[in-house]
């Protein structure tokens, strides 16, 4: 892995992670939230086997990058063309999970290298006509998002709290935090080094403040920038029934307008089962858009 920074035209610094063999085909990863570029290293073996080089990176105010206060989702397309300047890269296809998600659609609709979209357990617009975007959802997600309607210094209070958490507890910890938005499928996987990746990730991510996780919860409520009519290019979308972060309805709502798109509702898998068990097909799908 080489990680650098890269000056993005704006000044701004963007921490990068270029995982894989150098002549292998592009694939831009962006985390959750809140996370961080860090990969776990078996999911970096699944898509060096399939001849790709996996680049993740840590979105503004996240870890070693710099914070961008009231980005929008869409912004992070000039983020990734400014890297892809730097490393000589042409074309790429794009992966996001959770609140990846939506900043992986918008590579889909506004940058003229991306091949193609994929997403896992992406979250609807706010303003979505037709759905509870509420409904569902654990009652970690429930509080945390009447703090960010609340406005700003109510999100940053309640987020600072939230963080100390994080910083302190072990990896075995972090799924009895979230107990409300896990189902037993999901707190499965948070045992043994998968809890221990989560818990580096989730250290870098609030590093230096919350300043990434705050601007992302901000960038979701508001209008994320471009329409989902934009995307032009292969999309693949996968879901779990049972999750308890981004529930299933979302999902549905969004395989209804992106057109095109390849859905894929899985009733035995929530929000994180279905990246472990399922990131080997999605890789394959990845690696059929060169």
């Amino acid at each position: 892995m080489t990680e650098l920074d890269v000056t993005l035209r704006d000044g701004r610094t963007l921490c990068v992670y270029d995982y894989g063999d150098s002549d292998g085909n592009v694939l831009i990863e962006h985390h959750g939230t809140p996370g961080s570029g860090l990969a776990f290293p078996r999911d970096l073996e699944l898509a060096r086997e399939r001849g790709l080089r996996s680049i993740r990176y840590d979105r503004a105010g996240y870890g070693g990058s710099t914070p961008n206060p009231g980005r929008s989702v869409v912004d992070v397309v000039a983020d990734i063309d400014d890297v892809l300047d730097v490393l000589g890269i042409e074309r790429y296809v794009t992966l996001g999970g959770s609140g990846g998600c939506p900043h992986s659609f918008a590579c889909g609709a506004r940058s003229e290298r991306c091949l193609a979209a994929a997403a896992i357990a992406p979250p609807a617009p706010y303003a979505a006509e037709g759905l509870d975007w509420l409904a569902g959802q654990g009652d970690a997600n429930q509080v945390e998002w009447a703090a960010a309607l609340d406005g700003p210094e109510a999100l940053e209070a309640y987020m600072e709290g939230e963080a100390a958490k994080l910083r302190a507890i072990t990896p075995e910890q972090i799924k009895e935090i979230w107990a409300s938005v896990l189902p037993p499928v999901d707190a499965a996987v948070l045992t043994g080094d998968r809890a221990e990746h989560a818990k580096r990730s989730l250290e870098r991510a609030v590093e230096h403040g919350i300043e990434g996780w705050r601007d992302d919860d901000l960038a979701f409520i508001h209008p994320w920038g471009f329409e989902l009519g934009e995307i032009g290019v292969p999309t693949l979308l996968w879901q779990g029934e049972q999750d308890k972060m981004v529930p299933v309805g979302h999902a549905r709502w969004l395989a209804e307008r992106i057109t095109g798109v390849e859905a894929h509702i899985s009733e035995e898998d929530g929000h994180l089962s279905i990246a472990v068990g399922r990131l080997g097909e999605i890789y394959d799908w990845v690696s059929s858009r060169f």
